[in-house]
């Protein structure tokens, strides 16, 4: 499956974002979706995760109440819902997929998307 992540910005503490995660390529459905993040000398980090039908999430104690993860399969489209967000936000967000049941670890997901830079300014 390829995936394209998109909707990174400059944004402004407080402010919301909204990235989606694009998939092409194999059943979109079979698989479970990852965000994760990297900041600028940083390494990946967790960020949310969905598992195949929709039904479970995870989510990092950092951006946990404040982000939210979705996906929309008839449009082959996974969603990092971001609210209030803090200058720590700011990272290149990818997202990820793997078969069926989430994960916080990178290493359990064999496609990734390239990254969308999400800059929060105070």
């Amino acid at each position: 499956v390829q995936l394209q992540a998109s909707g990174g910005g400059l944004v402004q503490a407080g402010d919301s974002l909204r990235l989606s995660c694009a998939a092409s390529g194999r059943t979109f459905s079979s698989y479970a979706v990852g965000w994760f993040r990297q900041a600028p000398g940083g390494e990946r980090e967790f960020v949310a995760s969905i598992d195949w039908l929709g039904g479970t999430t995870i989510y990092a104690d950092s951006v946990r109440g404040r982000f939210t993860v979705s996906r929309y399969d008839a449009k082959n489209t996974a969603y990092l819902q971001m609210n209030s967000l803090k200058l720590e936000d700011t990272a290149v967000y990818y997202c990820a997929a793997r078969v069926r049941f989430p994960s916080n670890r990178p290493s359990e997901y064999s496609y990734w998307g390239q990254g969308t830079q999400v800059t929060v300014s105070s």
